[in-house]
This record gives C-alpha cells, sequence and structure tokens, in this order.
C-alpha cells in the first residue's frame, strides 16, 4: 500500500460544493479499510470515522468540498532541484483535500490510545456557506479540535479572520440630467470614500494584517425606473479578532446615514486560538521530531476553524501540508514528499498528546 493512496484516492474523487456524495463514500470506505472502529455518512452528509473508545475526545475537522473547476488529476517530477519526489495535480489537493487525507492516514497511523478518541470529519459545504461544520458543532464537544486548511508542514496557524457582507442601497428621485442635482450614483461614490476613510483611520495604528479592518469593493450597479434613481455597493470586509460583526453593521450603519443597509449570507466571527496549551506544544514537538522550525501564522481568509471555535471553546490549531497560495488555482498541486512529512507531523503530535496526563 502506497503513502499516499488516500491522498490520490480522495483528490481523485472531483467533489464541488453540493456535490460531494461521491467522495464522501469513497472517504467512509476508505476509513473502514484502514482500520477505524467506525466510519460512517451523518445527517448532513459529512464523513465521519472514529478511533477509540476513551472520555479524551480530539475533533480532526477538514472539509470535503472544492470550489468548481475540475483540474486533470496527474502525478508529474518535482521541477525544483532542491525538492524530492512528485507533485499531484488535482482539485483540492491542496484545499482542502491534502489536510483531510493527511488527519486520515495520521490517525489510522496512530491507532487506539488508551482514554482517548480520535474523530476525523470530512465537512461539506465549507466553501459555501459551512453547512457540514454548522452541523458538526452540536454533536461534538471535544477537548481538543484541529482543523484542516493548508499553511505547509511546518506551520501552525493560529487565527483567522471573520468577514461580514452588505449591500449599501442609494436611492434619489428622478431628475432631468440638466438639473445639476446629485445623482444617486455620485452619493454612493461619497458613501464608498467615507467608509474608506473611517477604514483607513481604524488601520493607522495596527502594524499586523491580521488587526486590521480589510475592506474590499465587490461590486457597484446603478439603474432607473424612470421614478427613481437606485445605486448599490456590494461592500464586503475582513474582521480583526476585536471587531464583532454586530459592531461592524452597526458602525457601517451610522457612516452610511439614510441609506439602506442590506446584510447578505452569514457574518462570521474573527479566532484567535491560545498558544500555550498541550495541542501547540504537541505540534512543535511534532514539527521537530521532522527536521523542521515551527512558525506560527494569522490568516486574512476564514475556515471552520471561526464556526466550531467559539461553540467549542477548547484548545484548537489549525493545521495541513500544502501551499495556500494555490487555493482555488488551476495550478492546484501538493508536493508528495511535504504531504508524507504532514503525516508524520501529525501522528507524532497525537501520540504526544495522548501521552500527556490532561486533567
Amino acid at each position: 500500500m502506497s503513502d499516499f493512496d488516500t491522498l490520490v484516492g480522495l483528490v481523485s474523487q472531483y467533489s464541488p460544493s453540493g456535490s460531494e456524495r461521491g467522495a464522501v463514500e469513497w472517504l467512509v470506505e476508505r476509513m473502514k479499510s484502514l482500520g477505524y472502529d467506525e466510519a460512517f455518512i451523518d445527517e448532513a452528509g459529512n464523513a465521519v470515522g472514529v478511533i477509540g473508545k476513551g472520555e479524551k475526545q480530539v475533533v480532526l475537522l477538514g472539509h470535503i468540498d472544492t470550489v468548481p473547476g475540475e483540474i486533470s488529476v496527474h502525478l508529474t517530477p518535482n521541477p525544483s532541484p532542491e525538492r524530492r519526489g512528485e507533485l499531484l495535480y488535482g482539485r483540492g489537493a491542496v484545499d482542502a483535500k491534502g489536510p483531510l487525507a493527511c488527519f486520515v492516514d495520521a490517525v489510522a497511523n496512530v491507532g487506539v490510545r488508551e482514554d482517548w478518541q480520535f474523530v476525523v470529519i470530512g465537512a461539506v459545504e465549507e466553501e459555501r456557506d459551512s453547512e457540514g461544520a454548522r452541523f458538526v458543532v452540536n454533536q461534538y464537544q471535544p477537548d481538543f479540535a484541529i482543523i484542516g486548511e493548508p499553511n505547509h508542514w511546518d506551520r501552525i496557524a493560529l487565527g483567522y479572520k471573520g468577514s461580514a457582507w452588505a449591500n449599501v442601497i442609494v436611492t434619489r428621485e428622478q431628475m432631468h440630467t440638466a438639473s445639476g442635482e446629485e445623482t444617486a450614483a455620485e452619493a454612493a461614490v461619497d458613501v464608498w470614500l467615507k467608509i474608506k476613510a473611517y477604514v483607513n483611520g481604524f488601520n493607522e495604528d495596527k502594524k499586523r494584517v491580521f488587526d486590521q479592518l480589510l475592506l474590499t469593493l465587490r461590486g457597484v450597479d446603478s439603474s432607473q425606473d424612470g421614478f427613481e434613481q437606485r445605486a448599490t455597493l456590494r461592500v464586503g470586509v475582513r474582521l480583526p479578532v476585536e471587531v464583532a460583526p454586530e459592531d461592524w453593521y452597526a458602525k457601517l450603519d451610522e457612516i452610511v446615514g439614510d441609506c439602506h443597509l442590506e446584510r447578505i449570507g452569514f457574518a462570521i466571527h474573527a479566532w484567535g486560538c491560545e498558544k500555550n496549551t498541550p495541542l501547540v506544544r504537541s505540534f512543535l514537538s511534532g514539527i521537530r521530531s521532522q527536521g523542521g522550525e515551527p512558525r506560527f501564522v494569522y490568516k486574512t481568509g476564514t475556515a471552520d476553524l471561526n464556526i466550531v471555535a467559539p461553540v467549542w471553546q477548547c484548545p484548537a490549531v489549525v493545521y495541513g501540508p500544502g501551499d495556500s497560495s494555490l487555493d482555488h488555482t488551476p495550478n492546484e498541486h501538493i508536493e508528495l514528499e511535504e504531504y508524507k512529512k504532514s503525516v508524520k507531523v501529525l501522528s507524532e503530535a497525537l501520540k504526544k498528546l495522548s501521552a500527556e496526563r490532561i486533567v
């Protein structure tokens, strides 16, 4: 059996959000073949595998869905003279089937540990509204949580930013173009500049990007029906830990004045993990065991960490092989040697964690 059967097999199951069933069924069968005590599909459609029956529980939550855009799954020699092995191309090789496959293989390697239980979850719909994570958050209350996202084999992510999206709708009565009155589109530009000025002021003394508001104007539309002009700004923001979505919406409502504010989708809180925990120490040891120098990172995107960590309130980290700059790209690929190292790191981390006396 190859060290990469789980990775290659899972990446070969194309599974964009909403079409994960085939990959879920494949992964459940794979976990059964690796000796998991239980492997099943839960009510949300997630793939779940369990090893052990102890009271102390570690949930390893990855996601099995990908963005759309199928990439031919194939292996090619690594062109870098400093690297060995092959590259695996395929949608999800990095985001985030590489990390999920790593979880599956590492837990199988560790096996049953007295007083411990490991639960591996391949969640659906992460690339949309995280329906899989929103389901499992109320099904488990783990002692430790590991979330699967690509950050390279020798790095641990301790924080992900929150997000909030809104439409700012500006309306004006229809008037003749020669009237000189401010149009809805012109008023919308003024509103955008006010929002941007507030964000610039907020960020002025924030050195870390993780602590800043990251503002984007995702689109502008204008229309008229003969009676009314309408301009819509589609505004997105990545939030730091200190700004809750409700706080942002309140400030945005204050800035836009008499314009209509329409919230879009799910707003997500940012989350920062504690650094001084048995889980983090176990990962540091695991990375060093493979000759690495551990590093901490804080990401500007969001992940299922943001969904589960505020509810579970347990020590957590985000871990997984792969270069996140390749997420969602047509060139998505992962180094097999990096994947192999990450499995060893996680295996050693779980062994060390489960060997500690934790009350």
